[in-house]
């Protein structure tokens, strides 16, 4: 037997201990030009990759981490993704992965429910989930048009253009949400794509108009977790909708590439995305073909935490977005787009000639920005749990001037 297909323990302990070692001051990435004609072995291969994959990466889980809609993630999912890597299974084929087909079938039939949903998939993200929503809305319900707010996610353009479907994007209120006035009245070929958590704002569409299309979508795919938290009521009417697209790899904490497109009526909404083969056991459904076993690592998560340990966390982040927005709203040297809803602070110093100035001054990881109405504004995302907002405040304050 080939020794690299085998458990190689010391190999693998190897991994681990290199995962505690601080690697912060490693230099840029340093590779061959060309592909080595002799190879240095796994061992020698892991020392000289360590000091680039673990030192070059952005570390979601420390304190000033604050700008991102990306996670850390809990130590549950490495091991099982180390156990996903060994395996191999591929869920195209019942006889490549019986169990790990189980696992995913579980974890959609745990979570469904809370959207008001009976069933879907996993799929590598929300892109590809907005897609088979829209695509399976499109052989089933017959649209020919997607209608989005301009807050909506770029995918949902995306899944338009690949469908061959028109395109319509609305204007958004004073809040980052879709401006309901400007809505068409006959929405009979459409598809109205509603988000729960927009990309730059954390806003959500108003939710009172699922069910007026012939197709209701909620691209959910920030936001939804909040579904499992006390924060439920937030996105209250989803469960109007006839699909809804979750990312697991946001607030659920998990590695990427992993999401759930939801459906209504999973039979009949599968039906319609899927295709056989001669060489298929069951049919194919969804857009992709061969995937691997992601729902494994969503399910250990689930099962270690339970609901409680889910919500826990959810609920600590919105906690850290409101603490932030409270010390926002009382420094008169800064301004608030709108108030937060799901946890996306948007704000900027009122003096726009300090915006760059202050940019600079925080901490890497800590602020993104985003673009609204032409103006840039900052943007902090609360999907880090171990986020110091103490330390972020502090660093605000050190950024700007001194008050007069």
């Amino acid at each position: 037997m080939d020794k690299e297909f085998a458990v190689d323990s010391d190999g693998l302990h190897q991994a681990v201990n290199l995962m505690s070692r601080d690697f912060s001051n490693a230099d840029g990435l340093a590779l061959p030009i060309e592909l080595p004609q002799i190879g240095m072995g796994s061992t020698a291969a892991l020392n000289s990759l360590a000091p680039n994959i673990l030192g070059g990466a952005a570390l979601l889980g420390e304190a000033t981490s604050f700008a991102h809609m990306d996670p850390p993630t809990p130590w549950i999912t490495w091991a099982v993704s180390l156990w996903n890597a060994s395996l191999n299974q591929n869920l195209l084929h019942p006889a490549t992965a019986p169990v790990a087909r189980q696992m995913e079938q579980r974890v959609v039939a745990w979570l469904a429910p809370f959207f008001g949903m009976n069933g879907g998939h996993m799929t590598p993200g929300s892109t590809v989930a907005n897609l088979t929503a829209l695509w399976s809305a499109r052989e089933r319900a017959g649209i020919t048009q997607v209608i989005a707010s301009e807050g909506a996610h770029l995918s949902i353009a995306k899944a338009a253009h690949i469908l061959g479907l028109k395109y319509l994007s609305l204007p958004m209120d004073a809040n980052g949400s879709m401006d309901a006035a400007q809505l068409p009245t006959d929405l009979s070929k459409a598809a109205l794509v509603l988000t729960a958590g927009a990309t730059s704002t954390g806003a959500i569409d108003p939710f009172e108009l699922a069910g007026r299309a012939a197709w209701t979508h909620v691209d959910a795919a920030w936001a939804g977790p909040l579904r499992l938290s006390k924060y439920a009521h937030l996105l209250a009417g989803v469960e109007l909708a006839d699909s809804v697209a979750v990312s697991a790899h946001k607030w659920l904490f998990q590695p990427k590439e992993s999401a759930l497109v939801l459906f209504k009526d999973t039979e009949k909404a599968h039906a319609a995305v899927s295709f056989g083969g001669a060489y298929l056991a069951a049919p194919n459904v969804g857009v992709l073909g061969s995937h691997g076993a992601t729902a494994t690592t969503l399910l250990a998560t689930l099962l270690a935490w339970g609901l409680q340990g889910v919500a826990q966390r959810i609920e600590h982040c919105m906690d850290l977005s409101h603490r932030l927005r409270d010390f926002l709203a009382t420094d008169e040297r800064l301004e608030i787009y709108a108030e937060p809803q799901t946890g996306i602070v948007v704000w900027r110093p009122r003096d726009e000639n300090l915006v760059e100035h202050v940019l600079q001054q925080l901490p890497v990881g800590s602020t993104s920005t985003t673009a609204i109405a032409g103006g840039k504004w900052f943007r902090n995302v609360a999907a880090n749990p171990s986020a110091d907002i103490d330390l972020l405040i502090a660093n605000i304050c050190g950024a700007l001037p001194k008050r007069v």
